[in-house]
């Protein structure tokens, strides 16, 4: 499998509702993770010698034997951006929501820090915090869900 392939193989299968993913073609093989810290885990290995020949059958054919992710049920917040999810303005001070808190629109939920700088994540409706599906501290990915809550 050359680079291209794999790249559109990590692709596809980031689109689709699959949460592991093996593809085994002769010595060289890629193995996906969903639900990794938030992300797509990808491992591969492959002998240094040996030559990798191209897959005989199209990539969406090797997803289609795994089991699909689960979501979360109800509604979600969603990370607009990729970066590190904070809970609370600084280390001493309380969360800025918590289970079962009720939210206004505008109100700010969470920080996104993505390089070096601090972003507000705000209501962008009036809702009811159902679950935090992310814990502080802990790395974020774009439209990774993050908070499963109850509009109101």
């Amino acid at each position: 499998m050359d680079f291209k392939e794999i790249k559109e193989l990590i692709r596809v299968f980031d689109k689709s509702e699959l949460n592991k993913l093996k593809v085994k073609e002769g010595e060289f093989e890629v193995a996906m993770q969903k639900g990794f810290e938030g992300g797509t885990f990808v491992t591969t290995s492959a002998p240094a010698s040996a030559p990798v020949a191209a897959p005989a059958a199209p990539v969406a054919t090797a997803a289609t034997t795994e089991t699909p992710a689960t979501s979360p049920a109800g509604d979600t917040i969603n990370s607009p951006m990729v970066g590190t999810f904070y809970a609370a303005p600084s280390p001493e001070a309380s969360n800025f929501v918590k289970k079962g808190d009720t939210v206004k629109k505008g109100q700010t939920l969470c920080i996104l820090e993505a390089m070096k700088i601090m972003n507000e994540v705000e209501a962008e409706f009036d809702c009811k915090i159902i679950d935090i599906l992310i814990e502080n501290g802990n790395p974020v990915e774009y439209d990774m869900p993050m908070f499963v809550v109850e509009k109101l």
